[in-house]
């Protein structure tokens, strides 16, 4: 009996021996005047157990078998579900095997069954959560993830993911390798689907800013670095009009870190079971399944409705944008190098002051070459090198060596030269 039942016990007898009234009954236990006349009939019936509810220690009438039971428990000791929570394991239990069971049902049966334990939590450091940005495409934090998504099924696979920071919406890939290259193809897919943000929110890795390191010395004498050429992302952004910020700790980019922790366990469960080994595999379950799932189950509603996302206009070829850009120097015959290439100006679009000028070259992603001078591209095609630079190296006949004991002959050049009887240089009249 507990303690609220032991207290409507004593006001019950109370009003029973006609200490109190049973308006005065109804109101310390707070149930009303009828409630009070029946539960002195039972008092009266049954005694003390009048007041414990007659479905106590009674099964419910929506109790689940031992056969629904026993199946899920066997289902889930497959070793593909692995490490699976009561949670993750109930929506596949009804997503695969149309087995409905409640998260604290079947924590209760895995518990039982030795297949989950629970944890203790962690006290840990507590950071001051920064709150959200109001409207969609205000800022997105992007940042990549290292971990065996495979399980050692397939190669070595990255996840790059694009999360808003008011919303919460994922947009992510798999790539082979974590490159300027993908990321600007991420990045690609991301505006064609959704326009330009008004900022990015990333780390200090290499592919977003170029460092510089400074001595201990000159840094304790308030030096100030030099100012280092961009990266192709950060041109790319500024060429987009998209702001860049650069975040000094993991806890400030929280929102994407925290997305990463649930995809090591979400993601990876269901890759597994999916049975995906290949990158082509694990991208079709993450666009087809992750992304959905997380967008219609995680994602929250804005402050603001309005969306902050910008549409590309004319003047954003993202081809040319998203490109490798380097500045090479046009030769005396119309010709441009990159990448131990040579390449030659077409003469229809050969211009006055074109030598010696300074162009555009843009390695596209496609692997293409363009060359934009003064504005406007330039058709080129590449051609041999030089002859001197095309021929086989200069082969240089060897010396017949020197016969073994015989000394090494000295110069003679000094040969009847004195100084005392050199002849004096008269000096230059000013």
């Amino acid at each position: 009996m507990t303690q609220s039942e032991r207290d409507r016990l004593v006001a019950l007898k109370k009003a029973k021996k006609k200490l109190i009234t049973q308006k005065q009954a109804a109101e310390e236990i707070g149930i009303t005047e009828r409630q009070v006349r029946r539960l002195l009939r039972k008092l009266r019936q049954k005694g003390d157990q009048a007041v414990i509810h007659e479905l106590r220690g009674r099964e419910s009438n929506r109790k689940l078998s031992s056969e629904v039971e026993q199946q899920a428990i066997t289902i889930l000791s497959d070793p593909v579900y692995r490490g699976f929570g009561p949670t993750l394991a109930s929506e596949y239990l009804h997503k695969l095997h149309q087995i409905t069971v409640s998260k604290e049902t079947l924590r209760r049966w895995m518990a039982k069954a030795g297949l989950w334990k629970a944890g203790h939590v962690r006290v840990v450091e507590v950071h001051q959560w920064r709150p959200r940005r109001s409207r969609c495409g205000e800022l997105v934090q992007w940042d990549t993830s290292t971990h065996d998504w495979l399980e050692g099924r397939g190669g070595t696979i990255y996840l790059i993911s694009m999360i808003d920071d008011a919303t919460s919406r994922l947009f992510a890939r798999f790539v082979r390798h974590d490159t300027s290259e993908e990321n600007r193809r991420l990045l690609w897919a991301y505006l064609e689907r959704f326009g330009r943000p008004l900022a990015f929110y990333t780390d200090k890795a290499g592919m977003f800013k170029v460092t510089v390191k400074t001595k201990r010395q000159e840094t304790r004498e308030g030096r100030d670095r030099p100012q280092m050429p961009p990266t192709q992302i950060e041109r790319g952004l500024r060429e987009l009009t998209v702001v860049w910020i650069p975040a000094h700790s993991p806890q400030a980019k929280g929102r994407v870190e925290r997305q990463f922790l649930t995809a090591q366990d979400r993601l990876v469960k269901g890759l597994r079971v999916a049975g995906a080994r290949t990158i082509e595999e694990a991208n079709t379950y993450l666009e087809k399944e992750y992304l959905p799932w997380w967008n219609q189950t995680l994602a929250v509603q804005a402050a603001d409705p309005a969306d902050a996302h910008r549409p590309l206009g004319k003047e954003h070829d993202l081809a040319a944008i998203l490109s490798h850009v380097e500045q090479r120097q046009v030769t005396n015959d119309y010709t441009v190098r990159y990448d131990a290439k040579v390449y030659q100006i077409d003469r229809r679009d050969i211009r006055t002051g074109m030598r010696k000028a300074w162009v555009r070259v843009e390695e596209r992603l496609d692997a293409t070459i363009a060359v934009q001078f003064q504005g406007r591209y330039v058709r080129v095609r590449r051609c041999a090198p030089p002859l001197c630079e095309a021929g086989s190296p200069k082969t240089t006949e060897a010396k017949p060596p020197r016969p073994t004991g015989k000394p090494k002959s000295k110069s003679r050049w000094m040969e009847n030269f004195s100084v005392r009887q050199a002849t004096e240089v008269p000096h230059a009249r000013s």
